[in-house]
């Protein structure tokens, strides 16, 4: 099996010359829940008191929220963090977003998303939504695309530093460590396989588990 990292072992690398620079590349896995579960809340309050939508209806576009968070999460990853570069500065920053991550997978303080690149991403995604939905189906809708985010970053997380026994949990984690250690160009989701077993990226199920690294 060819090697896809440098070492499993939580570890890092410098990334910038500049100290500031370096500090935002890295990120306490607390610090998602404490940007976006108030923001989470907040439209939460604005579907119930402002928009006044049934229960139904909230329940049914956070769900749709959640829904769409699963492809946007397959399609990031696929083509944008898995992007084959052709330069040598498209390598670089290919690097600086996902590279360092198959390199050292077991980097704690790189497992989720730094708000440096999470906070504009959450903002585009919302002005888009908000193009679409308009200023009140968007607030629920903006809940479940959040929580599904941060089931994301939080599973993200787990499945690489938490010894896991719950049969649930225990596939998700095996799924994404054959994305790193056996095959980088399947195994795209990872709060979810749901996209990978549609678009036909999932891993066949008598390949080999005898080289993975859990």
């Amino acid at each position: 099996m060819t090697k896809n990292f440098v070492t499993n072992k939580d570890v890092t690398v410098r990334m910038f010359k500049s100290d500031i620079m370096e500090s935002f590349s890295r990120v306490h896995p607390a610090v998602p829940l404490i940007i976006y579960l108030p923001a989470i809340f907040y439209f939460f309050y604005r579907s119930i008191y402002v928009a006044q939508f049934s229960f139904i209806k909230i329940t049914s576009l956070i769900l749709f929220g959640i829904f769409v968070w699963t492809l946007t999460e397959y399609s990031l990853h696929r083509f944008i963090f898995h992007h084959k570069f052709k330069s040598q500065f498209g390598e670089k920053i290919h690097f600086i977003f996902h590279g360092v991550h198959h390199d050292y997978p077991m980097d704690s303080r790189r497992l989720v998303m730094p708000p440096s690149v999470s906070i504009p991403l959450a903002s585009l995604f919302y002005y888009i939504f908000h193009l679409i939905f308009g200023s009140f189906l968007v607030a629920p809708f903006f809940v479940g695309f959040l929580i599904g985010y941060l089931f994301y970053d939080m599973t993200h997380y787990a499945v690489h530093h938490f010894n896991i026994r719950n049969k649930f949990w225990l596939a998700l984690k095996k799924h994404h460590i054959r994305h790193h250690f056996q095959d980088p160009d399947k195994g795209y989701g990872v709060s979810s396989p749901i996209w990978d077993k549609i678009i036909g990226t999932d891993f066949l199920s008598k390949e080999s588990e005898s080289d993975l690294t859990v």
